[in-house]
């Protein structure tokens, strides 16, 4: 089975995509947590523009890279973690 490059390219963006979440997982600052989610809904976004789903796209960039980043970089400022 030969593969073609759209399907090359669905592959990265499942194995980054797979990266990433992992990190999420396992990074403990929570400031580094924010960058990578922020680079998650990134990746999201183009995987959604590489489907041919431009509304989803926008949506997901918007909403991921945008006011959720924002939200959770304002809850990490206002909550203080005690250790």
């Amino acid at each position: 089975m030969i593969l073609g490059t759209g399907d090359l390219i669905m592959m990265i963006f499942f194995a980054i995509l797979i990266i990433i979440a992992l990190c999420v997982t396992f990074v403990q600052d929570l400031l580094y947590v924010v960058i990578i989610f922020g680079v998650y809904s990134l990746i999201m976004a183009l995987l959604w523009l590489h489907l041919n789903s431009p509304d989803l796209a926008i949506t997901e960039a918007a909403a991921g890279i945008g006011v959720t980043t924002l939200m959770i970089t304002l809850i990490r400022r206002t909550v203080r973690r005690e250790n």
